[in-house]
């Protein structure tokens, strides 16, 4: 097996059913030098001890997943979702100081979908602005940056109101780059029609907070969450997408995240070297650096 691009990051989720440790210990053995991480599996050990295995394993941090979802009304369900929110970014605070150099503070935030028996969308990405308002000083005081991410717009009803990079720009806006960003995933970006000017923006604005790939490729299942393929056995075209981003001055770990029914089921070895395998072909050849380097929101 080849050794693994340097800036390749493992995504937890590729390896759903991963406990923490068996996350760390197959990536780390897969040569990887990069993890993010999903809060469960975190939460699951307990934040210090999670950060001392981190630390341990040798790897980078790349990201938290995920939180966000808090497009609810005004009410207790909407303070404790916020309230959790304060917790994760304490988290990624926490273990990006843990990671090796180069780790990055940065926590993946989704919106959230229309509230039941609610069709205001226009209401509910303004209570995600209005979130992030009261999220920004505490995120800005523990060096953490909030990635928005924007998801397809099949998800838009259920899962995310936010289905473009130009509305997660948007919503950033108003903040610091280093203290609300955006997720660049390919999976949910790669159909826009104005994608490549909005990476664009999002690189003269430094917003790029992570850079999130997997492949999309139809029929879609039932189930279209999981939906998702390594790279290059889909229809993404990684070339162009990944220049763009390159050419907006984003310079970290690029994550494989992959959500599918499949590769859930495949032992987490064998995915840890598929995904690198297939990262080499279809992503690193349009990686303009051959390492990460020091780039915003990174410690």
């Amino acid at each position: 097996m080849s050794t693994p691009h340097p800036r390749l990051s493992m995504n937890q989720g590729t390896i759903k059913h991963s406990t923490l440790d068996e996350a760390l210990r197959a990536v780390a053995a897969g040569g990887y030098e990069s993890i993010g991480l999903w809060r469960e599996p975190v939460q699951e050990v307990g934040l210090a001890e999670a950060a001392r295995r981190l630390a341990a394993s040798g790897l980078r941090f790349s990201t938290l997943c995920r939180g966000g979802f808090f497009t609810m009304d005004e009410g207790p369900a909407r303070r404790a979702q916020l309230d959790d929110n304060r917790r994760a970014i304490e988290e990624t605070a926490t273990l990006a100081a843990a990671g090796a150099p180069g780790s990055a503070a940065v926590y993946v935030l989704v919106a959230g979908g229309l509230p039941e028996g609610s069709r205001d969308v226009i209401g509910a990405r303004a209570r995600v602005q209005e979130a992030l308002a009261e999220l920004a000083p505490e995120a800005e005081a523990a060096g953490v940056t909030m990635a928005i991410e924007p998801l397809h717009p099949m998800f838009a009803s259920d899962r995310c109101v936010v289905t473009t990079l130009a509305q997660a720009l948007d919503l950033a806006e108003p903040f610091a780059p280093e203290v609300v960003g955006v997720t660049v995933d390919t999976f949910h970006i790669w159909w826009d029609p104005e994608v490549l000017p909005q990476i664009a923006r999002a690189g003269t604005s430094g917003r790029i907070a992570t850079y999130q790939v997997c492949d999309w490729k139809t029929p879609l299942p039932a189930n279209v969450l999981n939906s998702r393929h390594y790279p290059g056995d889909g229809v993404i075209d990684f070339a162009t997408l990944t220049r763009a981003v390159e050419q907006a001055g984003y310079t970290g770990d690029v994550e494989v995240e992959i959500f599918n029914d499949d590769v859930f089921a495949t032992p987490f070895d064998e995915v840890v070297a598929r995904t690198a395998e297939t990262f080499a072909a279809a992503v690193a050849p349009h990686l303009a650096a051959a390492t990460p380097a020091p780039a915003r929101a990174r410690v």
